[in-house]
């Protein structure tokens, strides 16, 4: 039982399971596809496209095969990434194919250590290691790794790295540190712009920590800043000459916005007119050019919206479900199927977020202070989805903070319920020696 224990709650045993879960399904996967004509395993949509143009010498450009010049679609560190092995490999092999997908298993599988880390650091040890131990064998986390040729791992990984950073830096006042911390975060809005969403709120609350401490604050708040800043800049100021200043992260907003507010949107979004999918709308984008195309459709979606608030309504509802749930369809909908699978996975894609709101108030009971980093990630991270379109891929990079508050909830549950079982209840205080 010793051994059991010492198995259950070491970091080490919890990220090499994660890691042999993954690999086991990466090695079903593989072997499950049919090798494609050609022998060229393409990876669809942008993330693909701009990397065989980085491979092919062509630059960070084209996102939909076809040449259509510079682009800033997406932030540039995966795209280089898959572009690396590409370059190693072959573009488009199945030896690249299948090596990214593996650097992929890493990230996912060293999120868990990650989670833990940080559970154990916020609510102790116990919760640190039921958190860890979900994230290693919840469904999304290792089907989406596998699955997708995306930053969607490496998104879960660096945010969760960069929110443990907002907390660990707390017992630190040394310049190093502060530089480190703003690298930090600038190297994941670099992975994944929507991280951006979550960055004031984690700079505010670790600056007033800062502050109860030191009278330096301002100067190490300063620090971080400005190498975030820094750190982001050959970007930045890459996307402001090439795009003559219309671009500083990421061009797509408009189209992404109008994909899911437009005359043709049945509930969330309408994915078949994405220029991936459609050739009608591609030949416009590579006609018209991808500034212009996305500025011509950010400008029908906002009159969409406006023109159509009781759709805005239903559709921000239908994408307020699906961000949460990971459905489509309602409860009692999948349920009737009567597939083992599918009420299962079910089960796991309601009880996750029930049980990370419970850990929100858990967390807010133990430190309304503490807990304010945790509620900006849950709160402000799915906005921008919720406006535009969603899917359970988009969530995914705040899945680990969301096991380490589903987590601490089912710890704190079942401690309460142990209190309550355990403790004789008043009446039975009452009762006088030998009575029935």
């Amino acid at each position: 039982m010793r051994r059991w224990q010492k198995f259950i709650s070491s970091p080490a045993a919890i990220v090499s399971v994660a890691l042999l879960v993954r690999l086991i399904y990466l090695v079903s996967f593989v072997h499950s596809q049919p090798p494609p004509a050609g022998n060229l395993y393409k990876v669809r949509h942008e993330t693909g496209s701009i990397a065989a143009s980085l491979a092919q010498g062509h630059g960070y450009s084209s996102p939909l095969i076809d040449p259509s010049g510079p682009t800033a679609w997406i932030t540039p560190v995966y795209p280089y990434m898959l572009a690396a092995s590409f370059k190693l490999f072959g573009t488009f092999s199945l030896t690249a194919d299948t090596a990214m997908r593996f650097v992929n298993v890493l990230f996912s599988a060293f999120t868990s250590y990650a989670v833990f880390v940080l559970g154990r650091l916020l609510f102790g040890e116990v919760s640190g290691i039921v958190a860890g131990w979900l994230w290693a064998f919840l469904p999304y986390a290792v089907f989406f790794p596998v699955a997708w040729l995306w930053d969607t791992s490496l998104s879960a990984l660096v945010l969760s790295a960069a929110l443990w950073a907002t907390y660990a830096i707390d017992n630190r006042s040394d310049r190093s540190a502060w530089c480190g911390f703003g690298v930090l975060w600038g190297f994941a809005a670099l992975v994944n712009a929507a991280i951006l969403s979550v960055l004031p709120g984690c700079f505010l609350f670790a600056a007033y920590r800062a502050r109860q401490r030191t009278d330096s604050w301002w100067k190490l708040a300063s620090m971080s800043a400005l190498t975030f800043a820094l750190t982001v800049s050959p970007w930045v100021i890459r996307n402001e000459i090439v795009f003559h200043g219309q671009v500083a992260f990421r061009s797509n907003f408009g189209l992404e916005l109008w994909l899911g507010n437009n005359p043709q949107v049945p509930d969330s979004w309408s994915w078949w007119l994405h220029p991936s999918d459609n050739q009608e709308e591609r030949e416009k984008f590579l006609r018209m050019g991808e500034i212009p195309y996305m500025q011509e459709k950010q400008r029908e979606a906002w009159a969409f919206i406006k023109s159509h608030p009781s759709d805005e309504a239903r559709f921000f509802f239908h994408r307020f479900f699906e961000t949460w749930t990971g459905n489509k369809e309602t409860f009692a909908d999948l349920w009737s199927s009567g597939v083992f699978l599918i009420r299962a996975n079910l089960i796991v894609n309601y009880a996750l977020p029930l049980l990370t709101f419970a850990g929100l108030l858990f967390a807010r009971r133990s430190s309304a202070l503490l807990s304010l980093p945790l509620l900006n990630v849950i709160v402000m991270f799915p906005v921008v989805y919720y406006i535009c379109h969603t899917t359970a891929r988009y969530r995914h990079p705040i899945d680990p903070v969301m096991c380490l508050l589903a987590g601490h909830a089912s710890v704190c549950i079942v401690r309460q319920v142990r209190e309550r079982f355990s403790d004789p209840s008043p009446a039975m205080q009452r009762q006088p020696a030998g009575a029935d």
